[in-house]
């Protein structure tokens, strides 16, 4: 959803190493090593970037969740962080122990990348922790009087929608009236994969045509995350950048090929295509 400062962050580093060329993976898994914390953290977010998945560079990223030496003034871990956002790229299930470890971590955006990466995992055994996390903003199945903002709740619901956690949706249903925005979007975007009903992707729908460009630019992931092909129409006219709206039809493209009947792919495969040529 919305981009995190550590997003942020990791953007600042592609710079003219953004062609991976400054760098091989023997090189990155030794500064990963590193006593220079800057080699430590560009190496972990290298590792990530492009998909380097060796055993090597999957124990060293899970050995760096644990680091204690990168650490800001404001007791913030940025090579955890890195660390934690790599893991989930390289697609790896030995990361799931560790990165649920994660979860307890002081740092907010040490949680909110391990809830990340746990959700691109897909394995339902972190499912418990989320909850864990989620329930600290819930008295019973109803939010707090005073709003919890200690939590990084819309990447825990997202991770929640997309691991199919149907059991919890008493659970997730409140956050619909949480005061952050992007909170409500992430929590209609998990109760449409939860419960299949229009009526949460057409409230995402409607978010499109919302003031602020930075949450139009997160409905627009939330749609296509979820693949609502109704939305079509909407994300094409989306006052945003064209390229995001290219992503998020794609997505829409993909769930149609992946989960629809062929006797009812075509009409909506055409519809959407047609948009993404029109975009161009």
């Amino acid at each position: 959803m919305n981009p995190s400062p550590q997003k942020i962050e990791d953007l600042s580093l592609t710079g003219n190493n953004a062609d991976g060329g400054s760098l091989t993976v023997e090189q990155a898994l030794a500064n990963l090593e590193s006593a220079d914390l800057g080699l430590r953290f560009y190496a972990a977010w290298w590792l990530g970037r492009f998909r380097i998945g060796e055993p090597a560079a999957v124990r060293g990223l899970i050995a760096a969740l644990e680091d204690e030496a990168d650490r800001t003034p404001e007791g913030g871990y940025p090579l955890r962080r890195n660390a934690a956002r790599a893991l989930g790229k390289l697609g790896d299930r030995q990361a799931v122990l560790p990165l649920i470890g994660c979860l307890d971590c002081s740092d907010f955006y040490v949680r909110e990348a391990a809830a990340q990466s746990l959700e691109m995992l897909g394995d339902p055994v972190c499912i418990p922790a989320l909850i864990k996390l989620l329930q600290v903003g819930l008295q019973g199945e109803q939010l707090i009087s005073q709003p919890d903002l200690s939590q990084p709740y819309d990447a825990i619901l997202e991770a929640l929608g997309s691991l199919r956690a149907t059991e919890f949706i008493p659970l997730v249903k409140p956050f619909l009236e949480h005061p952050i925005e992007l909170v409500q979007y992430a929590a209609a975007r998990a109760m449409y994969q939860l419960t299949q009903e229009p009526v949460y992707g057409e409230r995402l729908v409607q978010a499109l045509g919302g003031e602020k460009l930075q949450l139009r630019r997160a409905v627009l992931a939330d749609l296509g995350a979820i693949g609502y092909l109704p939305a079509a129409d909407a994300i094409a006219e989306t006052l945003a950048e064209n390229s995001l709206k290219l992503i998020s039809l794609k997505g829409l493209l993909e769930h149609q090929v992946n989960h629809t009947a062929t006797s009812t792919l075509l009409a909506g495969a055409v519809k959407v295509m047609n948009l993404m040529d029109s975009l161009l």
